[in-house]
Parts: C-alpha cells; sequence; structure tokens
C-alpha cells in the first residue's frame, strides 16, 4: 500500500488556522505544525497562543515555535518529521533551507489573484483600489515573494459595500476548499504549474505592500468614491485615521469602520463638518459628503454615529485635518 502523504504545516493566524482544520477533517496526516513563538499581547501583555497553535493543540499534533527559521537545531527537528509536502498560509518568509527540503515541494495560498497584488496586505488594497474582482492563489515557494509558480486560482466578487474584514471571512472559508484541492493535484501528479511571467505579460501590476500608519489618516482631498473605498479597505483592522479639529482649537481622533457616500455638490471648504448632533455627521469632499457611520474615538468603544453624539456634541464650527 502507498504511503499517505505527510504534510507540514506553517501558519499563524485565524486565516491559516481555518486551512489547517480542512486539511485534518479531509483526512490527510499533518506530521507537524510550525507557527511564531507566543508572544504576550493586550493590557496586562499575557502570553497569547496563534490561533494556528491553538488549532494545532486541540488536535494533539506536534508544533515547532522557531525563532529563527535558519538555526540548526529547528531545521534538524524540521527535517526528523519526514514531511512530503510543506504548506504555507499567512506566516513569514521561508528561507531556501526549509521550502527546498520537501520532495513534493512548499506551497504558499495567497488571497489575491496572482501576479496581481503581491505583497502583506492583498486583501485591504484589492478593496482600497476599487476592485470588483479577487480570489484566492496557491503558488510554489521560490527565491522571490508571492513569485512562484502558480497552481490553482479561484476567483470571487468584491461587492460594492463589502470591507476588508467580510472579504477576509469569505476568501478564509473559500480558501479551506482551495488547499485541499491544491493538495490532492499535488498528491496525485496532477500539477501543471504556470509561470507568473506568463499572466503578467499584459498586465499592468499593483502591488499590496504592508501597511503603515501614516497610511490610515484619510486624505479628505480625494473624491467621495476614493475615501470610501480606503476606509472599507481598513476596516475593520487596522482602520482608517481621522482627526476632527474646531474653530476653538478642540480636536478628536478616531478611527472609522463604516461610511456612506452622497454625491452633490456641497459648496463648502473641503473637510468641513456638518452635523445634527443628533443622527448624522458627514464630511465635505469635492463631489459630496462622507457619512461617518461606525467610528471610536481613542480610548473608547466603538459606536453607531447616534450613539457617539449623544455622548459627544460638536459646537461650533468643525473640520477634517488632512
Amino acid at each position: 500500500m502507498e504511503r499517505k502523504i505527510r504534510i507540514a504545516y506553517f501558519g499563524t493566524p485565524e486565516f491559516a488556522a481555518s486551512q489547517l482544520e480542512a486539511i485534518i477533517k479531509a483526512g490527510y496526516e499533518v506530521a507537524v505544525v510550525v507557527t511564531m513563538p507566543d508572544k504576550p499581547a493586550g493590557r496586562g501583555r499575557k502570553i497569547q497562543y496563534s490561533e494556528v497553535k491553538k488549532t494545532a493543540l486541540e488536535h494533539g499534533l506536534p508544533l515547532l515555535q522557531p525563532e529563527k527559521l535558519k538555526d540548526p537545531m529547528f531545521l534538524e527537528q524540521l527535517a526528523s518529521y519526514q514531511a512530503d509536502l510543506f504548506i504555507v498560509v499567512a506566516f513569514r518568509m521561508l528561507p531556501a533551507v526549509v521550502w527546498q527540503m520537501p520532495e513534493l515541494g512548499t506551497f504558499n495560498l495567497h488571497a489575491s489573484l496572482l501576479p496581481q497584488y503581491r505583497g502583506a496586505a492583498p486583501i485591504n488594497f484589492a478593496i482600497i483600489n476599487g476592485e470588483t474582482e479577487t480570489g484566492l492563489t496557491t503558488f510554489f515557494l521560490n527565491e522571490e515573494i508571492d513569485k512562484g509558480a502558480i497552481i490553482m486560482r479561484e476567483k470571487v466578487t468584491i461587492h460594492l459595500d463589502e470591507t476588508a474584514g467580510e472579504l477576509h471571512d469569505e476568501l478564509m472559508i473559500l480558501g479551506n476548499k482551495v488547499v485541499v484541492e491544491t493538495i490532492k493535484k499535488i498528491e496525485n501528479g496532477e500539477v501543471c504549474a504556470l509561470a507568473q511571467e506568463k499572466l503578467s505579460k499584459n498586465q499592468i501590476l499593483k502591488p499590496a505592500p504592508k501597511i503603515s500608519k501614516e497610511f490610515c489618516n484619510v486624505d479628505w482631498s480625494k473624491d467621495c468614491q476614493t475615501v470610501y473605498n480606503h476606509i472599507r479597505g481598513l476596516s475593520p483592522y487596522p482602520a482608517a485615521h481621522a482627526l476632527l479639529q474646531s474653530e476653538n482649537g478642540e480636536a478628536l481622533e478616531i478611527k472609522i469602520y463604516s461610511s456612506e457616500m452622497e454625491r452633490c455638490q456641497p459648496n463648502l471648504p473641503i473637510g468641513s463638518i456638518v452635523t445634527d448632533n443628533k443622527n448624522y455627521l458627514k464630511v465635505a469632499l469635492k463631489d459630496g459628503f462622507i457619512h461617518l457611520t461606525i467610528i471610536q474615538q481613542a480610548g473608547k468603544k466603538a459606536m453607531h454615529i447616534d450613539e457617539f453624539l449623544r455622548g459627544t456634541q460638536l459646537h461650533g464650527a468643525w473640520k477634517t485635518r488632512f
């Protein structure tokens, strides 16, 4: 009888934990799980396990948590599990000495239709750039980040009001299917890997770099659609930021989780704030208003705008700083 394929799984967050669970449920043998070292988090600085570690522990799987991926002791431990295939989902970059180890190769699940949106934040940037379609790609790792030969791609539609958080959850569930199907293709020798260069010839490639704190600040000089896309593309994490200022020098720092567009000609200076101090708060742009519908003031919980206005009255003239 032919030996069952043995898998080493690399991942850290909830997105990756979902695929690990799917692999186990599909009956594949996970020989070892590799995740990030435990780190203190939250106000109490308590040690927190990654979601992938929690899943591994629930299933009694061997676990490795290396500080350095080139550590000889880690490499020796990893090799001892004799995995045929390595799978990477939402993990750090693997050195060649790791991804070249298994006989069947190492593949990664990426949350975009490669070669588009290579980088750390593909879900966010697909929405920020106003895309109507994205998806998932599995590909074999090589020396360059997100540039290996493609095994599978699965498309999804991005809805007009969809947030990054909603798209994340949709792709996470779809990823369960895609990862298992990719394993089957590799196991059965049915992979016809496609070089990304063949797909990128007639495309202008858009990157998806790590999102900086500065990038989260809303640029109110942009048009309504651009600002609306920016807000939903950063919701709920890391969230769009704005600073509201009064003519008297008061200031409110807020995160914006949800907004709505009102297209019109405001005939007001860009960044002007209009509110009835009861039900709505909107910001004037060059081609309309952005209504802030769910926001969070620094140090407080997220609130619908009517709840926020019940506790915070904006008297006098207010504007955004940009």
